[in-house]
């Protein structure tokens, strides 16, 4: 079972998809869809595709009206992409991205995934912590929504099973500890900011692009509460110190 794990699906254009995508969460019982978006929500012609092993999964999908709404509860947020290069940096492959996810304990794990025909958006994509790339041959065209979502799931459900085995044998990864939710990781960010614009620390028309680099430090930070407080405490002295000089 996966009851840590939420599959997320954004821009859905097909029903069926997301019938096929239920299905391959009650093969490893993953009990949760959020979808963000979707183009259709009448989810009628999902049912035959889901089979009546995922019919319960479909009947309590939730729905979002963002991305940054769907996972703002969730500890961390994996995003696939289908692009590589350029500002996508560090990019897992699923076997990789899987080993790590389940050392994740007693966290809330989103995993997204864009629509059929473009998937995620670079605004989406900013929202997510770490991202992973399912390879390819050259030749080959871009994977199937509901492909992609059961190749996930086989990986973490593997992933899950030789973690459990280790533990079984006293052979424990040290768990991170509770961590601070997407909606936080947000707000820090945005506080971020704000402080590096007033002490001129971020230049050109693009503020969002440069703080990439501090996006991807608190993500490998994996702040806990007490220190997310004292780096939000740091952007409110700095901010009053200013005003007050200013």
């Amino acid at each position: 079972m996966l009851p840590e794990l939420e599959i997320v699906l954004v821009n859905t254009r097909f029903p069926e998809n997301i019938g096929m995508a239920a299905r391959a969460c009650a093969n490893f019982g993953c009990k949760n869809i959020c979808l963000v978006k979707p183009e259709k929500k009448d989810l009628l012609n999902a049912i035959p595709f889901a089979t009546p092993k995922g019919l319960n999964i479909l009947k309590n999908i939730r729905f979002s009206a963002s991305l940054s709404e769907a996972v703002s509860c969730s500890n961390i947020v994996y995003g696939t992409t289908a692009r590589t290069g350029g500002w996508r940096k560090a990019i897992q492959c699923p076997d990789e991205a899987a080993e790590k996810m389940v050392t994740y304990t007693d966290q809330k794990i989103s995993l997204v995934f864009g629509s059929e025909d473009r998937g995620l958006i670079n605004s989406d994509i900013m929202i997510c912590d770490y991202l992973v790339h399912i390879p390819t041959t050259s030749e080959a065209t871009s994977l199937n929504l509901a492909q992609a979502v059961l190749i996930m799931l086989y990986e973490y459900s593997k992933a899950a099973k030789k973690q459990n085995i280790f533990n079984k044998m006293g052979i424990n990864k040290e768990s991170p500890g509770k961590l601070i939710t997407n909606k936080d990781k947000e707000r820090l960010l945005e506080a971020f900011k704000i402080m590096l614009l007033e002490i001129d620390g971020l230049h050109g028309d693009n503020p969002d692009y440069f703080m990439l680099q501090w996006k991807e430090m608190f993500a490998k930070a994996q702040l806990k509460r007490n220190e997310y407080d004292a780096l939000m405490g740091l952007c409110r002295q700095v901010h009053n110190k200013l005003k007050r000089d200013a």
